[in-house]
């Protein structure tokens, strides 16, 4: 496995400024501590990146769209600190999906990426559009769980304790 050094020009990124969008996310990744490194995934739910030992595994040799980077981190940051370093695939549990989700509209919303770009045309199976819709006009599903997980806050507990609310972060690691 190779550092993530040149990654962004090294990887074959997809949508009309995949490797741009790609160089943005890869150096907020970096700047929150969440590892990307370059290297040969194997088997994996998306067929060019993975997550392995707590760190974001891209196949050079295989396309990818910079959103799902972004989306692999919402889970990685979820993680308890304690095991991290152990995770090796991403959780289906629909509540962490969810957060997932809703962590890397917060992190894209941070560094200026349009929603289009997490939620490309490959991806959320035919769903991309319902869940941009759904941010840009109600930006709630997922946040209970950030906000239970103490990354963030609802919009009523945020006005309660004077904080802002989703999409600021208050940590963007658990």
């Amino acid at each position: 496995m190779e550092p993530t050094v040149n990654l962004a020009d090294r990887c074959q990124w997809l949508g009309e400024n995949g490797a741009a969008e790609a160089g943005r996310i890869l150096d907020f990744l970096g700047t929150v501590g969440i590892e990307v490194v370059a290297g040969e995934i194997g088997d994996s739910l998306l067929n060019s990146m993975t997550v392995r030992h707590g760190t974001i595994i891209v196949d050079p040799a295989i396309p990818a769209w910079p959103g799902d980077l972004l989306h692999d981190a919402g889970h990685v940051a979820m993680t308890e600190p304690s095991v991290r370093k152990q995770l090796d695939k991403v959780s289906d549990d629909p509540a962490e999906e969810m957060g997932a989700i809703a962590w890397s509209v917060a992190a894209a919303i941070a560094i200026d990426i349009p929603l289009e770009t997490i939620f490309h045309e490959a991806g959320y199976k035919g769903a991309s559009q319902n869940y941009i819709d759904s941010f840009r006009n109600d930006p709630s599903i997922g946040v209970p769980f950030l906000a239970w997980l103490g990354m963030t806050a609802e919009p009523r507990w945020a006005a309660e304790r004077g904080i802002a609310a989703f999409p600021a972060m208050q940590r963007w690691l658990r």
